[in-house]
Formats: structure tokens, sequence, C-alpha cells
């Protein structure tokens, strides 16, 4: 059985793009993926002549890759959606089912070390919030978008799924409550005093009493109805990003800033990670880059005293 996945070529790889596809669950997978494969098909039709798809294909197709200096989190990206490429094609006779299984067994790219990301000064985080036009609509509500991700470290999907319901006052403050974050893991965040009133600005004026806080604006500054997405919210963390000076911001950075400045500011560790919603406290520790220090040791804290025999 042929090797080509491309019979003809623009027909055969999107139906097999498709199947791909619609096996994944998340819109941001579906997104990841679907990008990952496009550039893949892309690579692959401009081969002369046409390589066919096997396992051969796919490690010079990663050597492509490694050779743009990718990072190795976005080169296993491209493999694994190539991986399920393969594995669509087999099971649709495209290809040879061991042929299939040898592109499984390509492996991705081992990481050097742990990449932590980027992060915002203080000075960065102020200047980012007072970015937006808050004369205007659409700047009250990314102001106050903005102080969600900064102030309260969430995910752009969290940010997107916030309702006026989640934001409630318990013990004195106000915190979102019941957020549903990464592994349906439920958590309360606690929220500072500016960035509730930067919502309330943004909330009044729109008008908005219940449902999804953050909503579209249309060319002419009206709101619709319409929920932000989160692909939305990247872009406009990425539109705000470039109009300070922070080149490529993303939103993840965003939560990364909103730990780096707590730790620096002196919450617990372990809060800091109920806030993030990390299943591991390791997790937490490798946003902040934290290393054990043997000059300051927890223990030289504890306050304690012991009498000795002498």
């Amino acid at each position: 059985m042929s090797t080509a996945i491309l019979t003809p070529q623009a027909a055969v790889a999107g139906r097999m793009k498709a199947l791909v596809l619609d096996g994944l669950t998340s819109p941001e997978s579906k997104r990841a993926y679907g990008r990952a494969l496009d550039s893949f098909l892309n690579w692959h039709q401009q081969q002369d002549p046409n390589p066919g798809f096997d396992k051969a294909v796919v490690q010079a197709y990663k050597a492509h890759l490694e050779s743009r200096g990718l990072a190795p989190s976005t080169i296993n990206l491209n493999l694994a959606a190539i991986r399920k490429l393969a594995l669509e094609a087999a099971d649709n006779d495209g290809i040879n089912r061991d042929v299939a299984a040898a592109i499984q067994r390509v492996k991705g790219v081992r990481s050097a070390g742990t990449r932590t990301g980027s992060w915002l000064t203080i000075d960065q985080a102020e200047k980012l919030l007072a970015a937006p036009n808050i004369q205007k609509p659409k700047g009250k509500r990314d102001q106050a978008l903005l102080a969600v991700l900064v102030g309260c470290g969430l995910r752009r999907q969290e940010a997107a799924a916030l309702t006026v319901d989640h934001i409630q006052q318990r013990e004195g403050r106000w915190v979102i409550v019941d957020l549903v974050g990464k592994g349906n893991r439920v958590r309360t965040v606690p929220m500072p005093s500016w960035c509730k009133v930067a919502i309330d600005i943004w909330t009044t004026s729109a008008g908005i009493t219940s449902g999804h806080v953050w909503r579209s604006i249309n060319k002419g500054g009206r709101i619709t109805g319409e929920r932000m997405t989160a692909q939305a919210i990247f872009e406009a963390v990425r539109l705000y990003g470039d109009k300070v000076g922070i080149v490529d911001l993303v939103p993840h950075d965003l939560r990364r800033t909103f730990a780096k400045l707590a730790h620096k500011g002196h919450a617990a560790l372990e809060q800091i990670q109920l806030s993030l919603g990390h299943a591991s406290v390791q997790t937490t520790e490798r946003y902040l880059g934290v290393r054990q220090d043997l000059a300051d040791a927890p223990c030289d804290h504890l306050g304690l005293k012991l009498e000795v025999a002498t």
C-alpha cells in the first residue's frame, strides 16, 4: 500500500487533518494542532519529488524544525500532531499500519532545562495596565481584563469563562469563587481591590449585570452580547504589549508576573500555588525559579531554642 497521503494532495490531506481535529475537544488544542499540520503539509508539498509519508519523512521534518531554532516544546507539539495524522491515515487506508507505527516511534526533542517564560517588572506591569484608552468602552474593558490577568493570575481560558456570578465577597474581601481550571480543579482566587474597581467601571459602563464579564466590541464601539474568546484575549494582550514596547507578550506571561511579584512581596509559596491552581508546589516553584537557599534556610527562621547537656 502506498505511503503517500496525498492523492490528490489537497483533498486527502484536508480530510485527514479534519479527522485529527475532530478528535480533539479543547479549542486551544484544535488551533495548535491545526497550525502544526498546516505547517507540515505546506512543507511536504514543497518537497520535490513528493516524498510520501513515512518515518524518514517525519524525521526530515523534525530536522527542519530544529534547524529553525524552535523550542523543544514547539517541536514536540508538531510531532504529536503528525503522529495523530499518521494514525488517522492508517485508519482510513491512506498508509500501511506498520508505517504509521514507525512514525509513532519518532522521538521528540529533549529539553535541556525548564523554560520558565517571561514576566514583567512592577514598572512594566503598571505601564501595561495604563496602556488602554479608558475614555472608550474598549479601553475600559481591556484595562479590567489586564487587571484580572495580572492581579489574579488567571489563565486566558479561565478569564474568558469569567462571569459576574463568579465575583463575590468572602471573609471581607472580593474573590473569584468556584473557578474551574486546568484538570477541572475548582478553586477560589482572591482579587485585589484595584482589580475589582476596574471591573466595576467596565461592567457599569457596559450595563453588564449577569453572564460573562468580557464582551465583544464591534468596530463602531458597540458592545455585543458575545463573550470574548480565549484567542481574543491573547490578541488583546499582544496588542497592548506591543504598545508599551514588550515584544511577543502573551497572557501566560501575566500569570507568571502575578506569581513573581507576589513572591517578591513575600506571599507564602503555598498561597501562590492555591491562587494559581497548581496541583503541585513544584510547578509553582518552576514558575518562580525558586532554588534552595542553604545560607538562609527555612530552619533558620523557626525561632526555637533547645537546651543541651554540656
